[in-house]
């Protein structure tokens, strides 16, 4: 692992990086304040070619959950030196159990790989969109380049994902954490193929809409138990679908609306959008796929002139707010879960309700709350609170806890 002065100067490293990187999108997270004087940070996330790549035939061939159909090393990325990236493809499945193709990408350290392989984190990203051309695996910094290069200097390997859809030419089913999950889980075993130089051991982590996913991943596991899978972070707000759908519809982004929608169509086929939406959110509904940053309307337009009437009352949605609930089963593993007052997904109050939840049928949870106006400040603060917590999964510490 890292000296003690190399650890102080990547955490440094992710600080800035992290101040000065805006959202690329924010269709399914509530407005955030962004600092002024980033006019070059667009350059970082402008978005990369789709290549041939991420073609796969129709219909895709047949293979297991894991099973990488290719890869190639990458060296577009805007990452620092040492820092090595090769994207891959494999199989995963939908969340109606489909055989579908997954996109991502592996960062290893650019050097001798450690006895034992280099200890993997699973990343699981942000919301970034419906389009295809929203994949992380497509923009220069992969979408949080400097907190992904933080811990490969630190000695990791990450693993990031794109989820179906992103990337590959599939349904999108990105804001469904069930689906999610599946593709993190699968994930690394397609990168265990591609880099034989990681290691069995391995971890989940995501932010925002990711943390939840990393939460469904420790769920999932309680049925997979797979021995290498050591817990999950989420630097997130926690809330059930339900709860954030319903906040959203009082007066969030009228956007986000439109992705629950598109995302219970994507799961459910039966399901017509017009049952639920509005003529005006469904203008946005048929933007979803074109573009990563879809307008919310005009300045009149509010999340209440969305949905028509009873919409929470839909069968389609209310299946969709079931399999999305957290805490329907025991975590498997540890859990870390950082959260601040402006956090996009949920308010603290949402977050604290839920942590209760999960401390009730016994999951082993450290909760770090964080008061600030920035969600870029939670993320990069608890930086030392998320290698602290990492490095004692690896070295088979006990798991801190602070549930009641």
């Amino acid at each position: 692992m890292a000296s003690r002065s190399r650890l102080r100067f990547t955490i440094s490293l992710i600080l800035f990086g992290i101040g000065i990187a805006p959202e690329l999108v924010a269709l399914a997270e509530a407005p955030q304040s962004q600092p002024k004087a980033q006019s070059g940070a667009a350059e970082f996330r402008r978005l990369l070619p789709l290549t041939k790549f991420y073609s796969t035939p129709s219909p895709l061939p047949q293979g297991q959950p894991g099973e990488l159909i290719r890869w190639e090393d990458f060296d577009a990325y805007q990452l620092p030196e040492g820092v090595s990236a090769r994207r891959i493809l494999y199989h995963s499945r939908s969340g109606r159990g489909e055989d579908v193709a997954t996109s991502g990408v592996v960062l290893t350290p650019d050097q001798r790989a450690p006895t034992g392989g280099w200890p993997v984190i699973a990343w699981a990203h942000r919301f970034t969109g419906i389009a295809r051309q929203c994949a992380p695996s497509l923009m220069r910094n992969l979408n949080e380049g400097p907190l992904l290069s933080m811990y490969v200097n630190l000695g990791y390997a990450v693993v990031a994902t794109d989820y179906a859809g992103l990337g590959t030419a599939f349904r999108n089913a990105s804001a469904d954490i069930l689906s999610n999950a599946d593709d993190v889980i699968d994930s690394v075993a397609a990168a265990r193929a591609a880099v034989p130089q990681l290691g069995r051991k391995w971890i989940a982590m995501g932010e925002s809409a990711g943390g939840l996913a990393a939460l469904a991943v420790a769920e999932s596991e309680s049925d997979i138990r797979d021995p290498d899978y050591l817990g999950s972070i989420a630097v997130s707000g926690i809330a059930d679908a339900k709860d954030f759908y319903e906040q959203a519809a009082s007066g969030g982004s009228s956007a986000q609306l439109a992705v629950l929608a598109y995302e219970v169509q994507t799961l459910y086929p039966a399901f017509r959008p017009e049952e639920m939406l509005t003529e005006r959110a469904l203008t946005i509904y048929h933007q979803l796929e074109t573009a990563c940053a879809v307008a919310s309307g005009d300045s009149g337009t509010v999340a209440t002139q969305m949905v028509k009437p009873g919409w929470q009352d839909n069968s389609f949605a209310q299946q969709f707010f079931a399999r999305n609930t957290i805490g329907k089963k025991p975590a498997y593993r540890p859990l870390l879960i950082v959260s601040g007052d402006a956090d996009p997904v949920a308010r603290i109050g949402m977050t604290a309700r839920t942590v209760g939840r999960l401390c009730k049928q016994g999951d082993k949870v450290q909760f770090q709350r964080y008061q600030s106006p920035e969600f870029a400040d939670v993320l990069g603060g608890s930086v030392r609170e998320q290698i602290t917590w990492i490095q004692g999964r690896f070295t088979g510490r006990p798991a801190p806890s602070n549930c009641q």
